[in-house]
């Protein structure tokens, strides 16, 4: 396939494309904005308020990369240099806002929606935005949007970039159309040695390994004091069961209701259970009633009574909070095929880590914490709950476990440094 080919194939397939963007913001809620003059490349000019300079345009499209270009984002921020943060979905622009809301109202960075893949529109977008380079982050790669920053004399990065075995075979049925498009990048900062390869053997030039930015990410310590203090309060071992996928949410509950029965009210642990994404909070609630547990939604704001079961974290944005308040945390988005989430963040809480048979999207990460003792596997949920409460019963392993997550989470640190280093000559 060619890029042609490609650009008539995402024209066909565009009202197809609306319509599931369209059903998904309505599950999801926020202004997802479809076909906002953003989305075709037309930016609002920038406000007396903004830096006139060439901004460095850091493109994360969706919740998980907007955190973990935080430790970037605010790096170039410190340097004082404009930033153009673009998105696809609304939970990342949201995030966005939430995380960079002084330098928004500074005027120092501006937030923008993504342009779709049209070769019209990408050509806008470089034109309005004008920026002195770009910076993809993990794994965005667009073959027009590539195309439109050659022709402008763009410079283009793929940060902390992480190519798993199913994205390349994924490229591999593309064709050309996607090897032109990663030879077209000026750098490619890996995550690790086998993303560079796999990358490498796509058609990405000289890839180089710099490290994952989430070892790099600050937990509030505003959220983590909070969270500890919340557990103080409630005098009970907590478990996270974090960033449950569609399909998990039933399997965990099933396995805190049999263990409800066994260990009654006293002392019993509480269980977080924490759904990836918002449009999926009230479906987890109805689980809950379905299954009869005694639970608390965290956006009520009432603590949790003795006789609550599970606290419903439907909330974004305190995720710190959730592991700081845990005694151990189950990362979940592994306990079905979809590739895993961040087990990252929660070891930096110094909490001990348990993960699914599912993690090729973290492939090297969850098998270092394994390695490390900073983590274990589980083969599925019911597993996965067994393994939690045999560390709340073994106080010194839980606490060996939680000193290896925070010792491996420093170890790794650094990316940042190393990611501005190899873009030096961009960023000056």
């Amino acid at each position: 396939m060619n890029r042609g080919v490609y650009t008539l194939a995402l024209r066909a397939l565009s009202p197809l494309i609306w319509l599931w963007m369209g059903h998904r913001a309505r599950r999801a809620g926020g202004q997802w904005e479809i076909f906002s003059p953003q989305r075709f490349g037309r930016l609002p000019a920038a406000s007396s308020s903004d830096s006139q300079a060439a901004p460095v345009w850091v493109h994360a499209v969706s919740l998980g990369e907007t955190r973990a270009a935080q430790p970037l984002l605010q790096a170039l921020l410190d340097r004082g240099l404009p930033v153009l943060l673009t998105h696809v979905t609304a939970t990342g622009r949201a995030e966005g806002a939430r995380l960079f809301q002084d330098a928004i109202g500074r005027g120092q960075l501006r937030q923008a929606w993504l342009p779709y893949d049209f070769p019209g529109a990408t050509r806008r977008f470089m034109a309005a935005s004008r920026p002195r380079c770009g910076l993809l982050i993990e794994r965005e790669v667009w073959p027009n949007l590539l195309a439109a920053a050659r022709a402008a004399g763009v410079p283009m990065g793929l940060v902390s970039a992480r190519f798993s075995a199913s994205s390349l075979r994924q490229a591999g049925r593309m064709g050309g159309v996607m090897r032109e498009a990663l030879a077209g990048l000026d750098a490619v900062l890996a995550q690790t040695a086998e993303d560079a390869a796999r990358l490498a053997q796509a058609g990405a030039r000289q890839p180089v390994v710099t490290g994952n930015l989430k070892f790099d990410l600050a937990l509030p310590p505003t959220q983590v004091q909070a969270g500890q203090a919340w557990r103080q309060r409630l005098g009970r071992p907590v478990v996270a069961v974090a960033s449950t996928r569609e399909g998990e949410d039933g399997a965990f509950i099933e396995a805190i209701k049999r263990h409800a029965k066994v260990s009654g009210t006293h002392n019993a642990p509480l269980f977080l259970l924490i759904p990836r994404h918002p449009q999926r909070f009230d479906e987890a609630a109805r689980l809950l009633d379905e299954a009869g547990l005694a639970y608390a939604r965290r956006s009520a704001g009432a603590e949790p009574g003795a006789d609550t079961t599970v606290l419903l974290g439907d909330t974004l944005g305190e995720m710190a909070f959730y592991y700081a308040a845990s005694d151990v945390a189950i990362v979940a988005g592994s306990f079905a095929p979809l590739g895993g989430q961040n087990l990252i963040e929660a070891c930096a809480a110094g909490v001990p880590v348990i993960v699914g048979p599912h993690t090729f999207n973290f492939k090297q990460a969850a098998e270092d914490a394994i390695e490390a003792g900073a983590a274990q596997r589980a083969p599925d949920a019911a597993q996965a709950v067994d393994a939690a409460m045999a560390l709340l019963a073994d106080e010194a392993r839980r606490r060996c476990g939680g000193e290896a997550a925070r010792a491996w989470f420093g170890a790794h640190a650094g990316a940042t440094g190393r990611t501005l280093d190899a873009l030096a000559s961009w960023l000056d």
